[in-house]
């Protein structure tokens, strides 16, 4: 805390020295046709100023990138930064404010249809699914002291495979990319890879700007990682270095609490973790839009009720079945589903 407040004190320094002034007595002025600012909309911009002092020079910027008086919104969803600078008798001064940009498309409301029910172990708090063919079904688990990594006969609930964690890991998601696996922890900061073929450690790899892990997929070339944020950060999948995030959104809301994650047909597909309804989202992984919701609500009440039930968590598409794979934390019940379009 300290270190962070002398970094403070350093910039308003820096700032004051260059002879640019942060003033409250001016402000941010947004005019906007919607409740939301969603993309697409028009914003007129001014500053507010009670004393009517001349400003010169005066430019507007979004996330550092320059912009007119009157914009079309077009940026990156989720929270930017407004700012205005400008001169009031020689002296520079800047005023910003923190805006969210939603999307300007409504989510597609989708529902589900079971194909068949699986055998799935009560025991296993589910953080990650993934199949590789379409028989072997990998899972990761969490729990301190229980976490695992599985391979799986789906059909069976056989164990192909099976090591577990040390204790002080917290299991999270995974994904399969190369013959790799990939499998995150929750908030020690760190990730591992393992050989598919036979569990063997490869290397493990620390987060940097995430702040945890949750849930893990890949388009086959880059991995994408949740954290519990709105944030869905990409990653090479060589040296595993955070390349950038983008944040997922609706027309009206910022969606936190991302959880476990699939690729399918070009897009996320998500749990959410103790959202107000069993709910599942596609997300476009070039924007962060959520373009769809799905409604599991009813699965977690076909399955074993008991005091260790946790929420929805974990799904898996499978290729050659052309169909997805879902679970929950405790469950005793894999299900295989087809994700249907609400008519």
């Amino acid at each position: 805390m300290k270190i962070l407040k002398l970094y403070i004190l350093f910039i308003l320094f820096i700032l004051f020295s260059c002879g640019i002034k942060v003033n409250h007595n001016y402000s941010l002025d947004i005019s906007k046709s919607n409740e939301y600012l969603n993309n697409g909309n028009i914003i007129n911009l001014a500053i507010n100023n009670p004393s009517n002092n001349l400003l010169t020079d005066l430019t507007f910027s979004i996330d550092d990138i320059k912009i007119e008086t009157k914009h079309v919104l077009n940026n990156k969803l989720g929270v930017n930064t407004l700012r205005a600078s400008f001169k009031v008798n020689n002296e520079i001064f800047i005023v910003q404010k923190d805006i969210i940009i939603y999307s300007n498309t409504k989510p597609k409301l989708y529902t589900y249809k079971i194909i068949n029910e699986f055998d799935h172990d009560m025991n296993s708090y589910t953080q990650g699914l993934e199949f590789d063919n379409d028989y072997n079904l990998y899972e990761g688990t969490g729990k301190y002291g229980y976490s695992t990594l599985k391979k799986i006969d789906f059909k069976t609930g056989k164990i192909l495979n099976k090591i577990f964690l040390d204790k002080s890991y917290f299991g999270e998601g995974i994904t399969i990319l190369d013959d790799k696996i990939f499998q995150l922890t929750w908030k020690e900061n760190i990730g591992f890879v393992y050989n598919k073929n036979d569990f063997k450690l490869i290397k493990s790899f620390n987060y940097k700007n995430s702040i945890e892990g949750w849930g893990l997929c890949n388009d086959g070339q880059k991995l994408y990682k949740s954290d519990g944020t709105e944030k869905i950060w990409v990653l090479d999948p060589i040296n595993l270095k955070e390349l950038y995030s983008f944040s997922v959104v609706t027309n009206n809301k910022i969606i936190k609490k991302i959880n476990e994650l699939e690729w399918h047909n070009g897009k996320i597909y998500a749990n959410t973790y103790q959202f107000n309804k069993e709910v599942g989202l596609i997300i476009d992984p070039k924007s962060g839009k959520v373009e769809g919701v799905i409604d599991f609500n009813g699965l977690k009440a076909k399955v074993k009720q008991h005091s260790k039930l946790d929420v929805l968590n974990g799904i898996a598409y499978n290729k050659k079945r052309e169909t997805f794979f879902v679970t929950g934390k405790n469950w005793n019940k894999l299900f295989e589903i087809k994700i249907l379009e609400n008519q």
